[in-house]
């Protein structure tokens, strides 16, 4: 007697194919949600630099592109009030340089660096 293949065993094992190749698959982690008050370090290319705000008292606003998404860094006019020590050559960053930033979230995907002495925004090794 030979085994038959019918088509329960046939769907059974496209089922085992179609599962074992779903497991195989690999994904990216989502970012975690940034959330207002949390402290958080992301570091990426600079997108962009704009620090026409810094003429009236507001802030500069440097965006780095990362792996999940663009992060606005706002960067105070007023560096006497933070804790944080200024930035070194904010004039100087390009798009491509790579930095590190290290500050208080404000909104999803932006954060200030001013509120501790840890903040900071530095060129990435």
């Amino acid at each position: 007697m030979k085994p038959r293949c019918t088509a329960s065993t046939v769907r059974l094992t496209a089922t085992l194919a179609a599962c074992l190749a779903l497991a195989a698959c690999t994904t990216t982690p989502s970012a975690p949600a940034w959330v207002p008050g949390q402290q958080a370090t992301v570091e990426g290319q600079v997108a962009t630099v704009d620090t026409t705000p810094w003429t009236y008292d507001g802030s500069a606003v440097i965006t780095l592109a990362t792996p999940s998404g663009n992060v606005d860094v706002h960067l105070p006019a007023r560096w006497n009030l933070c804790k944080a020590p200024p930035p070194q050559d904010v004039q100087a960053l390009k798009a491509g340089d790579r930095v590190r930033a290290t500050g208080t979230v404000s909104e999803p995907h932006t954060l200030v660096v001013c509120e501790h002495a840890g903040h900071g925004l530095h060129r990435a090794p």
